[in-house]
């Protein structure tokens, strides 16, 4: 049985696979970019980005009457099957590819024409009954169709990357709480600052991160703004009148989301503003997140000669030569995430400014950077979540030791002795080992009663009148 069959371009015959649905270019792409090793099939939202558009443009088509009903419906029908996840495999172009996407939106196109043939007794292959290009790729170019399909999936995955944040919140919200009755040393410059609750330390990681939630919706508010309709570069040849507005309401009846048309679609083609910003609130909220397992490893630091404050969950053996260690490995993961999430954003910096007149043709790896470190950061926040933050326990008579001998709650006596003597006191008590509480005493300052008063960590955790 023959294993291919012969399809043919602008280059000449290229043999595909027969059972293949993907076409002549796509099998062009595929012997031409084997470049990154994550193909289209490894971002099923792209995938179901892609359906969209080419569902929204064909429904449109034939609206405006160039596109028969059957022809319509079945295209429709084969959009739905990728919504629904089916054929994905037949997404094998890499990420990462020249071409300005071309060969992504020949894809789908390829795709979806030899499955609307496969529905109507056809052969893959007979485009003269459905064609890529002249039937799914109708009034569309790579241009509009390509950078909205990017939007489409980018819109989907941020939904779950902010669902993702708001659980993680939530956990350490939750700790928040089961901690709040922990005195422990507040620090800056990792110097002993003042007295703190966990609570309240846990209760900021949570607020922190909870910022970011409106930052990436905000920002990827700017992705239903679309150029359907600019075809080539925004003056909209090969599509009709009143095509671009149209086709922005049917792509947001199909997704949901609140597409609208560009006004000025010349400028719309080549602006990857919108990619910049969204790619800067993820950085911002990696930047967070590395800070917070920063001070994770801090905090569990030892067990017998760091800070030991907190416990996290031992989730493997830590050396092959030293007995009983255990590394903070799930903070460690998740800090090289934030790190691979900066570079990915210089990417996206570079891509995006590398864009030229009515055209960046750097799309293919700046919608690549941006869907990597969404799906990179979403496992981050879950297995941060899962594997270490809801396990974490605190050692409790550690932190209130640390309290009771630490230097630091000598700022409590400002506002009582002023801060001249404050500072004799810490250094008399730094180079004798005395303790703030006994030198205060000694020196007759104040009465012990007063002194228990000020000092009890209880009322450092919050304004207070003297």
């Amino acid at each position: 049985m023959e294993n291919f069959r012969k399809e043919s371009d602008l280059l000449g015959e290229l043999d595909v696979p027969v059972n293949a649905y993907y076409g002549v270019q796509t099998q062009r792409a595929i012997n031409n970019f084997k470049i990154s090793g994550q193909l289209l099939s490894s971002y099923p939202e792209f995938i179901k980005g892609l359906a969209f558009v080419k569902k929204a443009a064909a429904k449109t088509n034939y609206e405006l009457g160039l596109l028969d009903e059957n022809l319509y419906f079945k295209i429709a029908e084969v959009c739905d099957e990728l919504v629904n996840g089916e054929l994905h495999e037949q997404f094998p172009v890499d990420m990462i590819q020249g071409g300005a996407g071309t060969s992504i939106n020949m894809n789908a196109n390829e795709v979806i024409a030899n499955r609307v043939l496969e529905k109507l007794g056809k052969n893959k292959g007979e485009y003269e009954f459905c064609s890529p290009n002249d039937h799914i790729n109708l009034s569309q170019s790579t241009n509009d169709a390509y950078p909205t399909a990017i939007k489409m999936g980018l819109l989907q995955m941020n939904d779950a990357l902010v669902e993702k944040l708001e659980k993680i919140v939530g956990a350490f919200r939750a700790k928040g709480e089961e901690f709040q009755d922990v005195i422990k040393m507040g620090r800056t410059q990792l110097q002993d600052a003042v007295p703190m609750t966990m609570g309240q330390e846990f209760e900021a990681f949570a607020a922190t991160l909870e910022e970011d939630i409106s930052k990436l919706n905000n920002n990827a508010n700017l992705f239903v703004e679309v150029n359907m309709g600019a075809t080539a570069i925004g003056t909209g040849i090969n599509a009709p009148v009143g095509y671009a507005t149209l086709c922005a309401k049917n792509l947001a009846q199909l997704t949901g989301f609140p597409v609208i048309s560009a006004p000025n679609l010349v400028e719309a083609t080549p602006d990857t503003g919108s990619y910049v910003i969204y790619s800067s609130a993820m950085k911002r909220l990696a930047v967070k997140l590395s800070k917070i397992c920063n001070d994770l490893r801090l905090l569990s630091s030892g067990p017998r000669a760091g800070l030991s404050e907190i416990n996290l969950p031992p989730m493997q053996p830590g050396s092959s030569i030293m007995p009983g260690k255990v590394n903070p490995v799930i903070p460690e993961v998740v800090n090289q995430v934030c790190f691979k999430v900066f570079g990915n954003d210089l990417t996206v910096t570079f891509a995006a400014e590398a864009g030229q007149l009515q055209l960046n043709v750097m799309e293919p790896v700046l919608s690549h950077a941006i869907m990597e470190n969404i799906h990179f950061l979403g496992n981050a926040l879950d297995t941060l979540r899962e594997k270490c933050i809801v396990g974490i326990t605190a050692n409790r008579d550690v932190c209130l030791n640390m309290v009771k001998h630490s230097i630091g709650i000598v700022t409590a006596l400002n506002p009582y002795i002023g801060y001249k003597q404050s500072t004799a006191i810490a250094k008399e008590a730094l180079e004798t080992g005395k303790s703030v509480y006994n030198l205060v005493l000694e020196k007759e300052l104040l009465s012990q009663e007063r002194l228990d008063e000020i000092l009890d960590p209880k009322n450092m955790l919050k304004p207070h009148n003297k």
